[in-house]
Parts: C-alpha cells; structure tokens; sequence
C-alpha cells in the first residue's frame, strides 16, 4: 500500500513539474518578431517580346521625353530607340550637368561643339530634339545597327558601348511608343503625390497635331485617344513619367492597371479578375470598374 501510494505522488509530482515547465516556456518565451513586408525601390519595367529593361522614376520620366519628342516629330521607333541606347549609356538616362570636359545633360552634349548653350541642353526636350536633328543626317541610320548609328551622332571615345543597352532600348521605345501594350508596370511608393497639371502639358506637348481630349477631374485624368496605339502611348507614357509623383491606377479599355506598394503589379483584365483595391474612393475590393472604350485612357494619381 505504501509503496503504491509512493508511485502515485511521484507521478503527480513529475506531472506538475511538466506542467510548471510548459508554462513557464509559454509564458517566458519571446514571441517570434512581425515580419514586416519588404519594399522595393521604385523602380519600372518594359517588356517587349524577348526585350526587357528596368528604370528608376527619374530615368522613365526621361526616357518619356526622349520617346515623346519622336513621335512629335513623326519618327518611327527605332529612332526613340536610338536615342534611349544613347542616352543611357552617356548619362545613365539622368540630366547631368556635369560630365567630360563641357559635356551636359542627357546626351552629354558639349556646347564648345555646337550643341546648344548648357540652358538649352539642359532642357531634356531640347537635348532629345538635337539628337534627332543630327540622327536623321546619318546614312542609312534606319537599317544600320543602332550602336553604329549613335556612335555617328556621338563620336565617342568608346563606340562599342552603346550595343550592351539595345535590349533595354527597344522595350522602352517599343511601350512608349504602343507598339508594344500592357507591358510597362511601376512601383511608385515615393514623391509627393499630384502631377496631374504636369501630364497634361506632357500629353499636349507630344501631340500637338493630334485630336487628345483630356478632362482632369481632381486626380483623375482621362484622356480619349483618335486610335488604340496613341492610347496605349498615351498610357505608358503618363506610366513613366508619374512615376515620380505616385500613381494610383491606370486603364486602357478592358485593362486595369493598380499601383502595389510591395511589388510590380500587373495588368489585369477586369472582365476576368476583379482587382483588389485600398485606395480611398477607389471601387470596393471584388467590385469591378466597368470597361471604357479601348481609346479611352484613364489615370488616377495619389
């Protein structure tokens, strides 16, 4: 009996032991730490067929002036192409005032050459504009490879420099252009928001000669195009150069594309997947916007 009696308080004992252990591991121990979601740079990427190439805001909004000043002046895509190899590999696609001997701007033209005043070449409007003055002087520039034809305008020191961003070249211009649709996305967490006045003037600028009627609500642009690839234009365009400002949202037709804080959002087709949204006054998460015309182009800005 008495040994019974043992064996049933030990266990009891080595129960409460458990028992103590367990709580005190569960009370002591650390809770695991929050993982917070990881946010990219901002940053926009072209795709075009077997082409890619990624740009930071600054650069997309520059590549959106060197693409647009070819279109305003009726030159066809491998123009814009040209221009982006170039510009890319003398200034990293940034405005620079600085650069080799008196070199400037985006193309890193000299003035000391005849280029412009360093006001004038400054200005990437004008810098694209001279570049194309002087490309479409070069021999066959329209079937030669690219990097021979920016070397004709350029001169550089180092010629075969410009091949290694033709990739990247030929997405952007391809996208910007329309050509190429649906294919230009952004993470655009940063700037200050608005911008709506400064696309207007863009889009205004770029097709001058062409029918755009633009009505600006707020932070809603939207903008009805005479064709399908203007509106992709006008679409991929207002893409990269809000960048900076931050973007909301943007539409072509049936597609729909809305910014996401951790990672590049895609296109979607609203008739199919109905897009989640948190943006306050956007359309409740599940409810899809309606389709508008695939020449009608709306952008909505933070």
């Amino acid at each position: 009996m008495a040994t019974a009696v043992a064996v049933v308080a030990l266990i009891v004992a080595l129960v409460m032991v458990i028992v103590v252990s367990v709580i005190w591991f569960l009370v002591g121990r650390t809770p695991p730490p929050v993982q917070e979601p990881i946010i990219p740079p901002d940053h926009c990427v072209a795709v075009a067929a077997e082409f890619k190439g990624t740009m930071t805001p600054e650069q997309a909004g520059n590549a959106a002036i060197i693409v647009g000043e070819s279109i305003r002046r009726g030159l066809p895509a491998r123009a814009a192409s040209i221009a982006l190899v170039t510009a890319w590999q003398e200034s990293s696609l940034r405005n620079l005032d600085y650069g080799d001997r008196d070199s400037l701007g985006l193309f890193q033209q000299r003035p000391s050459q005849g280029w412009g005043t360093p006001e004038q070449i400054m200005d990437p409007w004008y810098a694209s504009g001279k570049f194309y003055d002087e490309l479409v002087k070069v021999k066959d520039w329209q079937t030669a490879a690219l990097g021979d034809v920016a070397q004709a305008v350029q001169r550089s020191a180092f010629p075969d420099a410009y091949a290694k961003h033709e990739s990247a070249a030929r997405a952007w211009a391809s996208n910007l252009r329309g050509e190429t649709t649906a294919e230009v996305t952004c993470v655009a967490n940063g700037g200050a928001g608005g911008g709506g006045d400064q696309l207007v003037t863009l889009l205004a600028r770029i097709w001058e000669s062409q029918q755009l009627t633009i009505d600006v609500q707020d932070a809603t642009i939207a903008i009805t195009a005479p064709d399908i690839t203007t509106a992709w234009s006008v679409a991929q365009i207002s893409m990269a150069s809000m960048a900076g400002y931050g973007l909301t949202s943007i539409q072509v037709g049936c597609l729909l594309w809305t910014h996401k804080a951790t990672s590049i959002a895609p296109w979607v087709n609203i008739t199919d997947t109905p897009p989640a949204t948190a943006t306050p006054g956007a359309t409740p998460t599940g409810v899809a916007p309606a389709c508008v015309p695939d020449t009608r182009v709306i952008v909505t800005l933070r």
